[in-house]
């Protein structure tokens, strides 16, 4: 079994980029490849909560990788590829008699991410400073409406703690997430604790919040607006599980989270698959 602060960074299932202070070593590249799912969703959290148009379902095929430039930091990459299906939508601002509902699925890239993670301690408590940039490669589908990412370029700086006892871990991260093209900045905390429970078997609960700042006046074409993908003022308080089988340097990991609240954000658990592998 390999030291804990190797294993730790595996911790990515339902994350964007791992949130881990534990960096790779010097010349290892850590390789993860996923799958999400939020599937045939219509109701979102607000105040109150409301239906969108249709039903949707939000598959993400996403590549995430780390790079250790030196033994105390690594490079990060998240390449998502988003797949995104709306049924029985009804377009807001045309009038008709009958059913007027269609279809649409659009395959495309959301926000790819690129990243700098540096350690700064690795006594007790491991501490580190993570820095993300969120490019703008998602697309907008006139038709459709269909979304795949933010309209905006967004740097999300983390200051990250981790430390382990006996057969658990536990890590945090706090940091804020601020976007361009005048979308609304969040702040964002969280962290996780995670047990080994055999010799091959890892299962950890996590808490993920992100609260917006409301300071962004951001406009989205009318069609976008009633299946609220990607618009501004997202926010949530999330939980959920995630579970991995590791054999030394290869495993798969499963997991699901789920929201207690939020804003412009799906009532709707997602669930995520993934196999890993350390080169």
């Amino acid at each position: 079994m390999k030291p804990i602060y190797l294993l730790i960074a595996l911790f990515i299932t339902l994350q964007a980029t791992a949130q881990s202070p534990w960096t790779k070593e010097k010349g290892q590249f850590f390789t993860n490849l996923s799958y999400s799912s939020i599937s045939d969703y219509s109701e979102l959290f607000g105040d109150p909560d409301f239906n969108v148009s249709g039903t949707i379902t939000d598959r993400t095929y996403q590549f995430y990788g780390e790079y250790g430039l030196s033994n105390s930091t690594s490079l990060l990459v998240n390449i998502p590829l988003k797949s995104i299906d709306i049924n029985n939508y009804v377009d807001p601002a045309i009038l008709c008699q009958g059913d007027c509902s269609e279809s649409f699925s659009e395959t495309t890239f959301g926000n790819i991410t690129l990243g700098l993670k540096h350690n700064f301690s690795k006594k007790k408590w491991v501490l580190s400073g993570q820095l993300n940039m969120e490019i703008n490669t998602s697309s907008y589908f006139e038709n459709s409406a269909i979304r795949t990412g933010y309209d905006a370029y967004t740097f999300t700086p983390m200051f990250l703690a981790g430390t382990s006892f006996g057969k658990n871990y536990f890590q945090s991260f706090v940091g804020a997430d601020i976007r361009t093209n005048n979308y609304s900045s969040n702040l964002k905390i969280g962290g996780e604790i995670g047990r080994k429970l055999t010799q091959n078997i890892w299962l950890i609960g996590f808490v993920d919040i992100s609260q917006s700042l409301n300071n962004g006046d951001i406009t989205f074409p009318a069609n976008n607006a009633a299946n609220n993908l990607y618009v501004n003022d997202q926010e949530y308080v999330a939980y959920g599980l995630k579970g991995i089988l590791q054999f030394c340097d290869f495993g798969l990991t499963a997991g699901f989270g789920s929201a207690l609240s939020g804003n412009n954000v799906p009532k709707k658990a997602a669930i995520s698959f993934g196999i890993f592998n350390t080169f």
